[in-house]
């Protein structure tokens, strides 16, 4: 929103460069503005509307205080990055009422969706800005070129992570983020999107899953099951989730990327599946151990498949140098057996160096799932690891890990 109009102080020509340098001395001018022509052939130079009163009109320059109309912003101004310019617009906005104190409460950074800026809990708590009302955040929303403007308060206890969002400028909370060139729609007020996992999902899209099908037993509003059926080749999704508003967020966004026919969603209950899947995801952290035995029941009985499991994980602080190792570095077989996966990725990747607690755990894990496939048919089965990718950090020593465990029969003896 810019100005409608500036005060500014109009001169003859022949004086304004020595008036351009008292104001700058003085820290009046206003560098957010051109110098503008005014009537009579003089020049006018835009002065901080906060700072008139400490205005003195030199006497031996003959002067006049006036408004520009429209006011050209100068090069600088258009050089201002996104938070700069937040600034400029909401010290012109207050004016005198402009402080430190305020300018410590405006945002430095904000996420994007489309036409809507989702700002973060801790911005505009000041008491002098409620007294704005909605100038506010059109004049955010204006700053910032956008919209619509929320703020994100904190992840409510529910179970499903609702996010607690409340819709500042605007008629609605739908918006649409694009990752990997995959559409994402949700409503921010109802559902979260989780940027930092941004990795995984690349991950996801490039594994090899043509003419399989998958079960994602914690869906959401489709993290990865976008990235299975657009890019990873996936022939059918079965997708499993609770959370009402995220059912609605991944049918809308199944149908923004052709893939619809592809899915099916059982929202609130999977017990009807069984027998059907090459590959179940397990995307719920801290943990997704009680979706263990589910995903054992929905693997392919005769043929079994690949888990992808999400959890958390403490550990120690990491070593100067930990060795280089792709997957499990000899995860043992349910017959003993040691095998060294050779999955895609250079010795660069997180998953490649785990460290004692991660290995732990994934050996851990996959005894505990050979152990209730067993139970679960009957008959022996075999539990490899073929790889562990560390996702990102969630507190110190504690990271969000992926264990991809092949599940096999075992062959009759």
């Amino acid at each position: 929103m810019e100005a409608a109009e500036v005060p500014a102080v109009a001169t003859e020509r022949r004086f304004a460069q020595r008036l351009r340098e008292r104001l700058e001395e003085e820290r009046l001018l206003d560098g957010r503005y051109r110098l503008q022509r005014a009537p009579g052939g003089r020049v006018a130079l835009p002065v901080l509307e906060e700072k008139l009163s400490q205005l003195c009109l030199p006497p031996e320059m003959p002067c006049e205080l006036l408004r520009i109309q429209e006011p050209v912003p100068s090069r600088a101004a258009r050089r201002r990055t996104p938070a700069r310019r937040l600034r400029d617009e909401l010290r012109r906005l207050l004016g005198a009422g402009w402080s430190a104190e305020l300018e410590r409460d405006v945002p430095h950074a904000w996420q994007r969706h489309g036409d809507m800026v989702l700002l973060s809990e801790d911005s505009f708590r000041a008491a002098p800005w409620d007294r704005l009302g909605s100038a506010l955040w059109q004049a955010v929303a204006s700053a910032l070129g956008a919209r619509r403007v929320a703020r994100r308060g904190r992840v409510m206890p529910d179970g499903m992570r609702t996010p607690s969002v409340t819709l500042l400028l605007g008629q609605h909370g739908w918006v649409e983020h694009v990752d990997n060139g995959i559409r994402y729609t949700f409503d921010v007020t109802k559902c979260m999107f989780s940027p930092g996992n941004i990795t995984e999902k690349l991950r996801v899209a490039s594994l090899p899953c043509s003419g399989e099908v998958l079960v994602d037993l914690y869906a959401g509003i489709g993290y990865f099951t976008l990235p299975f059926l657009v890019h990873a080749g996936a022939a059918f999704v079965h997708a499993c989730e609770w959370n009402s508003h995220a059912v609605e967020a991944l049918h809308r966004s199944l149908v923004l990327n052709g893939v619809r026919d592809r899915c099916r969603i059982h929202s609130g209950d999977s017990r009807q599946l069984r027998d059907v899947a090459d590959r179940v995801n397990l995307g719920l952290i801290p943990s997704s151990e009680e979706g263990w035995p589910v995903a054992c029941r929905v693997l392919k009985k005769d043929t079994g498949g690949v888990l992808h499991i999400h959890h958390n994980v403490e550990a120690g602080p990491a070593p100067a140098q930990l060795p280089a190792e792709r997957g499990s570095a000899g995860a043992a077989s349910s017959a003993g057996e040691a095998r060294r996966p050779t999955e895609p990725g250079g010795e660069d990747t997180p998953g490649a160096r785990l460290r004692p607690e991660w290995r732990s755990w994934a050996e851990g894990t996959a005894a505990r799932i050979r152990g209730l496939l067993a139970e679960l048919h009957g008959r022996p089965w075999r539990t490899s690891v073929l790889h562990v990718e560390a996702v990102k950090s969630y507190a110190p020593h504690v990271h969000h890990l992926v264990l991809d465990l092949e599940c096999r029969p075992a062959p009759p003896v």
